[in-house]
C-alpha cells in the first residue's frame, strides 16, 4: 500500500515537474545546476533559518528546493540522460543537504535542551546515510537496492512537517516526526539489505 501511495504521489509530481524541466532546458539551464542550486538552497533554510529557530521559514524553504530532486532527474532524462559525473554530483549533493538539514534540527533542538529530539535527529542522519549507502554499494556490486518505504523524498517530507508544526505551535511535532523516521529509515536499510540477500542468494545458485 505505501509503495502504491509513493508511486502515484510521485506521478502527480511528475506532471507538475515536467512542463517546468522543458522549460529550464529551453532556457539554456543545466541539470546540474539545478542540482547545485537545489542543495544551496537546503542550505539556506536549515542552517539560515531552522538552525536559529525560524522553522516554518526553514521548512518551506528546505521543502522547496528538495523538490529540484525530482527536476534535476526529469531534466538530465529528457536531455538524454544523466551523465556520470550528473550522478556523482546529485548523490554528492544529497549527501550534503541531507547533513545540512539533521545537523540543524540537532544544534537548534540542543539549544531547546531537548535531549530526545537531539539523539532522534542523530539516528536520522546516521540511518539516512545508510539507507544511500546500502542502495550505492549494492548497485557497485551488480545488484540494485531501490526498495524500502523512506526514500530520500519521503524522509525530508517527514522532517519537514515535523519542523512546520512546531513552528505553528504543535510543540512536540518535530521530535515525533523525528522519531517516526528513525523508525521508517531503520527498516528501510533492513529491507534493502534482505532485497540484497535475495538477489546475492540467487546470484549463487546459478
Amino acid at each position: 500500500m505505501a509503495k502504491i501511495f509513493q508511486e502515484t504521489a510521485r506521478a502527480g509530481m511528475t506532471r507538475v515537474v515536467e512542463p517546468v524541466a522543458r522549460g529550464l532546458l529551453r532556457a539554456g539551464v543545466s541539470p546540474n545546476a539545478v542540482t547545485v542550486t537545489g542543495t544551496v538552497g537546503v542550505l539556506v533554510g536549515a542552517l539560515g533559518f531552522g538552525a536559529r529557530g525560524h522553522l516554518v521559514a526553514g521548512a518551506l524553504i528546505v521543502t522547496l528546493f528538495a523538490l529540484t530532486d525530482m527536476l534535476d532527474g526529469t531534466m538530465a532524462r529528457m536531455s538524454g540522460g544523466s551523465t556520470r559525473f550528473g550522478a556523482f554530483l546529485d548523490s554528492s549533493m544529497d549527501r550534503v543537504a541531507d547533513s545540512a538539514v539533521f545537523g540543524a534540527v540537532a544544534y537548534w533542538l540542543a539549544t531547546e535542551g531537548n535531549h530526545s529530539g537531539v539523539a532522534a535527529a542523530l539516528v536520522c542522519l546516521a540511518a539516512g546515510g545508510l539507507v544511500s549507502y546500502v542502495k550505492a554499494r549494492a548497485e557497485g556490486l551488480g545488484m540494485s537496492g531501490n526498495v524500502g518505504v523512506a526514500e530520500r523524498t519521503e524522509r525530508l517530507l517527514i522532517v519537514g512537517v515535523g519542523g512546520l508544526l512546531t513552528g505553528l505551535g504543535v510543540g512536540p511535532a518535530l521530535e515525533i516526526s523525528l522519531w517516526l523516521l528513525a523508525a521508517v529509515s531503520i527498516f528501510t536499510v533492513g529491507q534493502r539489505v534482505a532485497h540484497v540477500y535475495r538477489q546475492a542468494q540467487l546470484v549463487g545458485r546459478e
